[in-house]
């Protein structure tokens, strides 16, 4: 994509009950907040985060009050959903706020996903459990606008003769969300785009390097591709206050470990007890520097980014809305 890099608001539905998730965004829009990027999880990632509503829900919800993008930043086809039903759920909300929608798809975690009590994969093949699901999402799409039916029959999906009655004039980009240079650059190939997640510097400059690569493989342009990030950080009023958000709210932040196959937040929470204010290293800026955050934004901008997302992992919602608003999103270029 071209233009200026947007910044938005990611709504932690692990975090926060639906209302109040809604009504955060809503609020983020009005401090110049650019989209909203909703998690999608069955289960929080730690007991006391206390949430975890349906995401679909919630984004009916965040198209009337608010005007900007939005969508689900990695939903996950295969379990909880099958990829037709992910994809009718898409084309919908896209079919009643055109432009407005865009979904993430990942191979999903555990902690989420293995509520169905199913066969739980390797990674590998959750990657490619992933990559066919989106090859059904996209023809079920294109024969859809096309008016009419397509059938499917893959390794690990399959799908009857069938088209989506509900169906918006353009269909909702789909986005690959990974922190994997292979899996991006395969991404390239097929997405509409990438949404990367609580990553490095280095590491997002190599998805996005690897993910155009492989735009390019495909005969592609990756000026029209949509790049995204997911950015955490911890912003309070003192330092010590964004250490403690940091460690007491977002202590996943600081596990430099693959999460994909723990099953309860009850397990996170043992983890979480190891943590302190110095493991999270690059992956979670935490001050009370109101420039620094702007920079570190600016520096992810830089790479090539359109859209990035920011959570902030306190509970001071809407005071941080408000100085970011201020004083932060305006100076991003």
């Amino acid at each position: 994509m071209t233009g200026p890099t947007e910044v938005g608001y990611v709504a932690a539905l692990e975090r926060h009950a639906p209302a109040e998730a809604v009504a955060l965004a809503a609020h983020a829009e009005q401090h110049g907040f650019v989209g909203t990027l909703a998690t999608d999880h069955f289960q929080p990632w730690l007991p006391r985060h206390g949430q975890s509503p349906f995401v679909w829900s919630v984004l009916g919800a965040l198209g009337e009050r608010t005007t900007t993008n939005f969508g689900p930043g990695m939903a996950v086809p295969g379990y909880r959903y099958h990829p037709a039903t992910l994809a009718q759920a898409a084309a919908t909300t896209a079919a009643m706020y055109p432009g407005r929608h865009w979904v993430g798809i990942g191979p999903g975690e555990a902690l989420n996903e293995h509520v169905t009590a199913g066969y739980w994969p390797e990674a590998p093949e959750r990657i490619s459990r992933m990559f066919e699901a989106i090859e059904l999402i996209k023809k079920l799409f294109a024969a859809s606008i096309a008016g009419r039916d397509v059938k499917f029959s893959g390794k690990y999906h399959q799908m009857e003769s069938a088209r989506l009655w509900t169906m918006p004039e353009e269909a909702p980009p789909v986005l690959v969300a990974t922190s994997g240079p292979v899996t991006a650059r395969r991404a390239g190939k097929i997405a509409d785009g990438v949404v990367t997640v609580g990553t490095s510097l280095d590491r997002a400059a190599a998805v996005l390097e690897r993910f155009d690569r492989g735009v390019r493989e495909a005969d592609r342009d990756p000026g029209s591709m949509l790049k995204v990030l997911h950015l955490h950080l911890s912003w309070a009023a003192t330092d010590e206050e964004a250490a403690d958000h940091a460690v007491q709210e977002w202590p996943i932040g600081a596990m430099h470990f693959a999460k994909g196959d723990i099953r309860s937040p009850r397990v996170f929470e043992q983890i979480a007890r190891q943590i302190g204010p110095d493991g999270f290293e690059d992956r979670l800026l935490i001050s009370s520097d109101l420039e620094a955050h702007r920079a570190n934004i600016q520096r992810f901008a830089d790479l090539g980014f359109d859209r990035i997302y920011l959570n902030n992992v306190g509970p001071n919602q809407r005071e941080w809305i408000e100085a970011f608003g201020t004083h932060v999103l305006p100076a991003i270029r």
